[in-house]
């Protein structure tokens, strides 16, 4: 007897839903559906502060894409310079090396630019997680 004493000591937590009324029932799910939320908030917070860290990261190698880019064209230009002090074709090398430095720049660019991408910014787990609690109150409800 002392045994079945001490597991109904938590109280009301322990009964049976059969012993439960409709306004405790509906209180509990208000209780749960606002911590629910609450937690849905927090998870969307922490999502949304690591997406801000990928747009960081994307918009710096943007900008660092467009100076070395910007780089490619000043060389391009002293490359156009010196090819007229040289001899035959010096032009063609100048060309070779700024077009390097144009790719570099390109591959960076793109780099960005995938980092920006909609699909590796959305919100995956937050979504997950609220597609799941929209099941578990729906679930709770029927």
């Amino acid at each position: 007897m002392a045994s079945d004493e001490s597991l109904g000591s938590d109280g009301g937590a322990a009964r049976p839903k059969t012993d439960r009324s409709m306004a405790g029932l509906l209180a509990d799910l208000a209780d749960q559906i606002s911590s629910l939320f609450r937690q849905e908030v927090a998870l969307l917070k922490a999502e949304l502060l690591e997406k801000l860290g990928l747009i960081g990261q994307g918009v710096g190698a943007v900008v660092f894409g467009a100076l070395i880019v910007f780089s490619g064209w000043l060389a391009l230009l002293a490359a156009a310079v010196l090819g007229l002090a040289v001899v035959v074709a010096p032009w063609l090398a100048a060309l070779i090396v700024g077009l390097v430095v144009l790719g570099l720049g390109a591959a960076l660019l793109y780099f960005g630019k995938t980092r920006l991408d909609a699909r590796s910014l959305a919100m995956r787990r937050t979504l997950t997680s609220l597609r799941e609690t929209e099941a578990w109150i729906r679930e709770r409800v029927s």
